[in-house]
């Protein structure tokens, strides 16, 4: 019933399961078939394959599966379908078609050439050893003539963005051109801007010892240069099961693509995930960007690869998103600081890293703090919006907040009233 496209078709299969509209009802192998009499003269032909699971029937619906092959799914899986000897014709006239387009499509994709790829890959390597190793000496430059006189505006580092993007290190490129958000943006300046040269600086020497390095260290280097991973090589992983908890949803429209960052947690696991869905538009279509903070969906996810592991995509479901009741137990400030420190223990350029801490907001005269009443406080940064609502939530109380946490504060998400989930 997972696989219904909605509601409707969900009751219409269950009242149409088992009804005396079926008749040549069998299964032989992974075929079901059976014939279920409809508006017309002919009865509608239905048939589904386990294996895929995959379905068709003669039948003008468009929606998919439709409710004749629910109700015959629902049928077989009561028991009420006849085992058979072999398919009837129309069934397998059905499944040789699948297979012979399967095959077609087999034939027709092309054969990787190793070498070839090989090849390839020695060209990139050594095309981004170039680029980091020009870095390297602009970043000299930088410190030897002197910070306050290089800084050069929001720009100050276009040039050699664009030759790393030349070079194919892409992530190094969008670090780059963060660093204009740097450059003469409050008092301690100099010394933001110079820790991020150090950074990376500390990249640009591990991807020259990149071979050397742990697995999981070595795949978050080529991540941060910007090596992609491709989706179904990720997919293809071990996959992590658990009924992960929608714990915030932040849109990053500045960004050359507007991207969705989605936050989940394992229940069972209490393991955080992040989730990226990117839309030149802006309007975050696909299914994944729909899910929606105080939701939970049981699923399997799939980590690209990274020490520590974060981002993720979504596997098999089992079901849909539904609502959930507030995360039980969240941490405290102290235990917030613990985990960030044990992640950029382990991959020192990491921007953030998600939160779920209990605490109080409270203003001050220098901006919001979230206090821990047995500990310390952290700055809020809640970029465009302000923290009056988290404070109403609150009512002067330790709230459970969920937000990303970065060197400059916690930037809040979400806050539970009780179990009700509100987006900030």
């Amino acid at each position: 019933m997972a696989l219904a496209p909605d509601v409707a078709s969900h009751r219409a299969a269950a009242r149409l399961a088992g009804s005396a509209q079926w008749s040549g009802t069998g299964a032989a192998g992974e075929l079901v078939w059976g014939l279920c009499a409809g508006s017309g003269q002919r009865p509608y032909q239905v048939i589904a394959d386990m294996s895929g699971p995959a379905y068709t029937c003669s039948c003008p619906s468009r929606k998919f599966p439709c409710k004749h092959a629910l109700a015959l799914l629902l049928s077989w899986a009561a028991g009420t379908v006849p085992d058979a000897a072999e398919p009837a014709g129309f069934a397998a006239s059905w499944a040789a078609d699948r297979a012979a387009r399967a095959a077609r499509q087999r034939s027709a994709e092309p054969v990787r050439d190793e070498q070839a790829a090989a090849r390839r890959a020695e060209q990139r390597a050594s095309r981004v050893a170039a680029g980091l190793a020009e870095l390297d000496l602009w970043l000299r430059d930088q410190v030897r003539a002197g910070l306050p006189a290089t800084s050069g505006g929001y720009r100050h580092a276009e040039q050699v963005a664009a030759r790393m993007v030349d070079a194919q290190a892409g992530g190094v490129a969008a670090t780059l051109r963060s660093l204009g958000g740097i450059s003469g943006t409050g008092p301690d300046w100099p010394g933001r801007l110079l820790a991020a040269y150090a950074r990376l600086h500390l990249l640009i020497r591990a991807f020259g010892q990149l071979e050397t390095l742990p697995p999981g260290l070595a795949a978050a280097v080529r991540a941060h240069v910007g090596y992609p991973v491709p989706r179904q090589d990720v997919l293809a992983g071990p996959a992590v099961s658990d009924r992960w908890l929608v714990l915030g949803v932040r849109d990053v429209l500045d960004g050359q693509v507007p991207a969705r960052r989605i936050l989940l947690r394992g229940r069972d696991t209490a393991r955080f995930a992040l989730l990226l869905a990117f839309d030149p538009m802006g309007r975050f279509a696909e299914p994944d960007a729909a899910l929606r903070p105080g939701t939970a969906l049981d699923a399997d996810l799939h980590f690209y690869p990274g020490e520590p592991a974060l981002r993720a995509l979504i596997g098999q479901r089992r079901g849909g998103a539904e609502p959930a009741p507030a995360p039980r137990r969240p941490g405290g400030i102290t235990a917030l600081l613990d985990d960030w420190a044990a992640a950029l223990a382990r991959d020192p350029w990491l921007s953030g890293w998600p939160a779920l801490v209990s605490g109080i907001p409270v203003p001050q005269a220098d901006g919001w703090r979230l206090a821990d009443p047995a500990g310390p406080a952290i700055p809020l940064v809640p970029g465009e919006a302000d923290c009056w609502p988290l404070l109403a939530i609150s009512g002067g109380a330790p709230v459970t907040v969920a937000g990303e946490w970065s060197p400059a504060g916690l930037r809040p998400l979400t806050a539970w009233h009780g179990d009700l989930a509100v987006p900030l």
